[in-house]
């Protein structure tokens, strides 16, 4: 049975980024692309929301466009489009549960300027039950590595796999970037840091991050790896970032009834990068 890789569209600068990527994607991974449009209600540039029997119509124009699009660079490709008649994250999260992959652009139609994160991409980044890819209008599609966010004392492998495999794809090399935090004690004691215990507990954290990718050096040996470690997660994975084709988060799975819940790297991330972010739910 052939994967999917599911674009959501909408008709905006950066879901026509998104369905560009997840083109690209579907080629990559001998998979199918399905284009999908959520939403209950229509703005047609003019009205606040479309009369209901104008609905078909604009739904029709923004999948054809997003089709024809992509099959101009993959005409061997093959794209589907469907019409969700739901609210955005609900129809979108529900869609994923028949893909592999679900790629969004970082913001829609309704987004303010200036922001670099949607509500929508947000919350069905904090749903999916699969991987998500958010992708920016000007970061769509970039040579690079795979950087990926690594918690080498509580490794998931879910989401290294999936970096290892992005990477495969790519002939690409992983960067594991894996950012400690001093321990507590050393904030109450209100100093600076000794030169050789910072030393020290920095080599502990690098032998941490070398035990932790273990298991998928071996999984997918004709990836390179490199190995790094700094002082503050989130700080750097968004200085990791620059040039990467893709950086790669996890996210704790929780009961939908929870509402979406990113981590705090995965939301600095996710707000901070120009590349393409994959947020990888595990556990």
């Amino acid at each position: 049975m052939t994967s999917t890789v599911l674009a959501g569209v909408d008709g905006s600068p950066q879901s026509t980024a998104a369905a560009r990527w997840a083109a690209t994607e579907a080629v990559r991974r001998g998979a199918s692309l399905r284009l999908v449009h959520a939403w209950p209600w229509l703005t047609d540039g003019v009205s606040s929301f479309a009369e209901p029997d104008t609905l078909p119509d604009a739904v029709r124009r923004i999948l054809a466009e997003a089709a024809e699009d992509v099959r101009g660079p993959h005409p061997e490709l093959a794209v589907e489009t469907d019409a969700v008649l739901d609210a955005p994250v609900d129809g979108l999260v529900a869609a994923a549960e028949e893909a592999e992959l679900l790629v969004l652009g970082s913001r829609g139609r309704g987004g303010f300027t200036g922001l670099l994160l949607g509500s929508v991409s947000r919350s069905v980044a904090g749903r999916s039950p699969v991987p998500v890819v958010v992708v920016r209008e000007a970061g769509a599609e970039a040579a690079g590595e795979v950087v990926v966010g690594v918690d080498a004392h509580a490794p998931e492998a879910e989401v290294l796999d999936f970096a290892f495999r992005e990477a495969a794809l790519r002939g690409a090399r992983v960067r594991a970037v894996h950012g400690w935090e001093l321990p507590p004690v050393f904030g109450y004691a209100g100093g600076a840091v000794p030169a050789a215990e910072l030393t020290q507990l920095e080599a502990l954290e690098a032998e941490l991050l070398t035990l932790a990718l273990a298991g998928p050096r071996e999984r997918h040996q004709g990836v390179e790896v490199v190995e790094d470690v700094q002082l503050g997660a989130a700080r750097a994975l968004v200085e990791a970032s620059a040039g990467a084709a893709l950086v790669v988060v996890g996210r704790g799975r929780r009961p939908i009834e929870l509402g979406p819940r990113l981590g705090r790297v995965a939301h600095a991330v996710l707000h901070h990068t120009e590349a393409p972010v994959a947020v990888v739910p595990h556990g």
